[in-house]
């Protein structure tokens, strides 16, 4: 009587095990989803992240700062002294990044834009063939008249992490038709792109 009330719950232990296991599988395999944008030449991985580390190095990063256009070229500065450095592991996050000193365009683009959130700047990845870069929305004089990236009738500057020194307003380097998304980071989806224009 003991062993049959034994072999019942031990197999009952064995049915809840497993289906444990298959429900962290399906999270695991939806959390790589929802991190994933497919692009004509393969996939993305978002590894942006929202923490108190990242928040105090935007802060120590702006110290003096008086305007928003300071602020982002302190962290762009810091973002391309970062040596570049081509990897084939999965992105980096950005606390990877920070802590090796190094990364490709897909880690050095997460730590960017990661930053600029803990600025509250409005920012996106743009997604083109075998690379990837940020624009960031941003009005000041000094630049109004430099060219942007027009998307949806409104203007944003292109932020170049791989380039040492690069400056806010980096010239586009790809044809517009070239561009295979645009992605909101944090909810890591694609915008949906009604016009699209390259100019001052």
């Amino acid at each position: 009587m003991k062993s049959e009330f034994t072999a019942k719950l031990s197999l009952s232990i064995i049915v809840v095990m497993f289906m444990l296991f298959i429900y962290a599988v399906i999270q695991a395999i939806i959390i790589v989803d929802k991190r994933q944008v497919g692009t004509d030449d393969g996939f993305y991985t978002n590894r942006v992240k929202i923490s108190k580390e990242l928040d105090a190095k935007a802060k120590e990063l702006t110290i003096g700062c008086q305007s928003e256009f300071c602020k982002v070229a302190k962290v762009l500065d810091y973002v391309t002294e970062l040596e570049y450095k081509i990897h084939n592991s999965i992105a980096y996050s950005p606390h990877e990044t920070m802590a090796f000193g190094y990364g490709d365009c897909d880690d050095k683009s997460n730590l960017l834009i990661s930053l600029l959130h803990a600025l509250d700047k409005e920012a996106y990845f743009v997604l083109v063939p075998e690379h990837i870069f940020v624009i960031v929305a941003l009005d000041d004089p000094r630049i109004s008249q430099m060219k942007g990236l027009w998307v949806n009738s409104k203007k944003y500057y292109i932020l170049e992490s791989t380039a040492k020194g690069s400056p806010i307003g980096f010239p586009l380097e790809y044809q517009l038709k070239e561009i295979n998304a645009i992605v909101e980071p944090f909810e890591n989806e694609k915008i949906n792109l009604k016009n699209l224009a390259y100019g001052p």
